[in-house]
């Protein structure tokens, strides 16, 4: 028995749905604890494309039981959709196979309206980058104690009354301060029921389900969306999310025993990339940022954006190895790298002469910083077909280490390709080390 975290060591889009549908081979259940369906992971399996926004990417497997944490916002209309598109590629959604938690708050429509008029009223060096999808807006009504959650679905009464509460603070705000049209509460409320009542047979009590899991010994993955450095406390404030992104949220974000996390995998890729706006000391502006781009098809499973590419950040690694007690990394698109000459890597940064080896939370300062590099050599083979490090070229196998340096913990995966079949399992985080 063992509960593995697997949480992102970047910026997000480090490529978590390929390595949580890996591991989940060897897991029992696969939760999901934070963020919304403003995070996509996408999987390639036998050359066939999934994405998924809010179903944990464990549903692929017809004998795991998936589960959406309390720490989730719930859009009920966007997961239904996810449900309806796998329905029509074979795989049917039943209660048996996911479970919602009743404490899960409910993304509601107004809340993506209220999002998107409030990016649109900032300056453009001013605008978060957020997606708009309501994700913000939704954590706010959770906080200030006045958010809508999935067991009120099964409380006709008491739905109504937060929802009539809810709707008058944000007509309030969409034409007091935004200057847009109301929404109906009849029409909101039309929507929710009508979401709830297909949804009501999915909600459950997900930390009882996960205690009953772990006395009976089942492995548990906890799968995170966005990545470290979007975490609300601890990333590049303000240009995060709005949700814990670190590992140790897998258990608040789920009702899990802290004491009962056995390993935390940090997923990075070969090279770093971030989506919006904030602070990106490595990012390249050129001809090699757009190779990455190009070559690492960088652009967003949810928003299509394009994402800014750069090399391998080793403070912002480094930094999320301490931040989330990482015990391995899940290095992915090494196969990106092919065919360029020279790579570099980012081992410290320099702030007007002073050497700096974590990232300041000023984000002044961030936004200043030099990056310090070390150069090293790169390789032009194809690496895509290797099933063992022993086949990649040496100077792939140079670099692999001095990610684990940089880092300070081993590799226990490497992706180098797209497909479930193209990645490397240096060690299963499952199988718990020796201390």
């Amino acid at each position: 028995m063992a509960n593995v975290v697997v949480a992102g060591a970047q910026w997000g889009d480090e490529g978590k749905g390929k390595i949580v549908d890996l591991l989940t081979k060897y897991a029992d259940c696969v939760v999901r604890f934070q963020g919304g369906n403003n995070a996509g992971h996408t999987l390639v399996i036998d050359g066939k494309q999934y994405i998924f926004h809010l179903i944990p990417s464990g549903i692929l497997y017809d004998n795991k039981t998936c589960m959406i944490g309390n720490g989730v916002v719930l859009d009920p209309a966007v997961l239904l959709q996810e449900m309806d598109e796998l329905k029509e590629q074979g795989l049917t959604v039943t209660p048996k196979r996911l479970m919602i938690s009743m404490n899960a708050h409910l993304l509601m429509p107004y809340h993506a309206l209220i999002d998107q008029a409030g990016e649109a009223v900032l300056s453009s060096d001013k605008k978060i980058g957020t997606t708009g999808r309501g994700i913000g807006p939704c954590y706010e009504d959770k906080v200030a104690r006045t958010g809508i959650r999935a067991g009120d679905l099964l409380d006709e009464t008491l739905l109504r009354e937060k929802l009539k509460r809810s709707v008058k603070e944000k007509n309030f705000l969409l034409e007091k301060l935004y200057g847009q049209k109301c929404v109906d509460y009849d029409e909101m409320l039309r929507h929710v029921m009508t979401c709830g009542e297909k949804l009501m047979p999915y909600l459950g009590d997900v930390s009882i389900a996960l205690d009953t899991a772990r006395k009976a010994g089942k492995n548990i993955l906890f799968e995170g969306a966005q990545g470290t450095h979007l975490d609300v406390d601890h990333g590049t404030y303000p240009f995060v999310t709005s949700s814990n992104t670190v590992a140790s949220n897998a258990c608040t974000g789920s009702g899990f025993g802290v004491t009962h996390i056995d390993a935390v995998v940090g997923i990075t890729k070969a090279y770093t990339t971030r989506v919006g706006a904030g602070p990106f000391p490595t990012e390249l502006q050129d001809s090699v940022g757009e190779e990455l781009q190009n070559n690492g098809h960088e652009f967003g499973a949810t928003t299509g954006r394009p994402r800014r590419c750069g090399w391998l950040d080793g403070v912002v690694i480094s930094d999320s190895v301490r931040l989330n007690g990482l015990t391995g990394l899940a290095i992915t698109k090494l196969d990106v790298l092919s065919g360029m000459k020279e790579l570099k890597v980012g081992t410290s940064y320099d702030l007007a002469g002073k050497k700096l080896a974590s990232m300041p939370t000023n984000i002044r300062q961030l936004a200043a910083v030099q990056p310090v590099y070390e150069s090293l050599e790169g390789w032009k083979e194809d690496i895509t077909s290797a099933t063992s490090l022993d086949q990649l070229p040496q100077a792939a196998r140079n670099y692999l280490k001095r990610m684990e340096e940089v880092a300070g913990i081993p590799a226990d995966i490497v992706s180098v390709g797209p497909d479930r079949s193209q990645t490397l399992l240096l060690h299963n985080p499952f199988e718990i080390k020796a201390k």
